[in-house]
């Protein structure tokens, strides 16, 4: 007799814990055979909200981390990919990639973590400026994270696309929500497993898993969330991101890339969730030198 085997039940994923669901619904999306990949959370707006709430609780300590503190955290989740290689492989395989694509979505995966810590502290520096003024000041531009930021992965891809997404968000200081791949979501709960046994602290990376579709609007339209990030294809979806996100001035990035290759890792994709705060000192002449007051 041919045994059953026992599904994973993936939880989501908010301020650090996994809970069920607040709707109480599951899912249980299937692979190109028809087979079963687990019991899936299916969230709420509920879920939305509280994950809001956590990203907003986690973001004034975060975003005031020393950078190269930030670099070290993103390095170490790194680490812990690496280390685990062989589940997400397994997983993407079993979600429909072949071996030799899986194991080159984990390995890009992994190095594009390292690449994002590598800029955590120095992208401060590229970005920002020392300004020429007419005045009898020292005038500085410097970056600030944007704050909590909606992000919704592509479809199609299970690993990579919310990688790629998330990696220079809280590179930046900031913040997010994540709304995983509806059919492809095993690896963004493992991933949160990661997560969650590193040094990430809780409500910097909330992931929920379900229909895009219910979760797109709440998140969107809540007052609290600054920004969104898409990688997609749909048109309706650009449509509803910027008519939702216009409420509260939402600053809304919409990507279209194949995120295996590497030049679609860049600076700019931090620069993207990033406000240029501009600072004003005054100068005092003392005997020909300058000095701050």
């Amino acid at each position: 007799m041919k045994r059953l085997e026992v599904l994973k039940t993936y939880k989501i994923y908010i301020g650090g814990k996994f809970p069920r669901t607040e709707s109480g619904r599951y899912y249980t999306p299937l692979n190109k055979k028809g087979e079963q990949l687990a019991s899936v959370s299916q969230s709420s707006r509920k879920d939305v909200r509280n994950a809001v709430v956590a990203a907003r609780k986690a973001f004034g300590g975060w975003s005031e981390r020393a950078a190269f503190n930030r670099g070290q955290i993103l390095y170490r989740i790194a680490e812990i990919l690496e280390g685990r290689k062989l589940q997400f492989i397994e997983e993407l395989i079993f979600q429909g990639s072949s071996k030799s694509n899986a194991e080159k979505e984990v390995n890009v995966s992994i190095d594009r973590f390292i690449y994002y810590a590598g800029w955590c502290d120095k992208y401060s520096q590229i970005l920002g400026s020392v300004n020429p003024v007419a005045s009898s000041h020292f005038n500085f531009s410097v970056p600030e994270a944007t704050g909590v930021v909606g992000v919704i992965t592509d479809q199609t891809s299970s690993l990579i696309g919310l990688v790629s997404l998330v990696a220079p968000i809280i590179a930046g200081g900031n913040t997010c929500i994540v709304l995983a791949s509806e059919s492809k979501p095993l690896c963004a709960i493992t991933f949160a497993e990661v997560l969650n046994s590193s040094d990430v602290p809780d409500g910097v990376v909330n992931i929920l898993t379900g229909s895009q579709e219910e979760m797109i609007e709440p998140l969107t339209t809540h007052m609290d969330v600054n920004a969104m990030s898409y990688s997609g294809i749909s048109k309706n979806f650009e449509k509803q991101l910027k008519e939702s996100s216009a409420l509260n001035l939402k600053r809304v990035s919409i990507y279209s890339k194949d995120w295996i290759k590497s030049d679609n890792q860049d600076l700019y994709m931090i620069a993207d969730f990033q406000e240029i705060k501009t600072t004003w000192h005054p100068i005092e002449n003392i005997g020909g030198s300058s000095s701050f007051y």
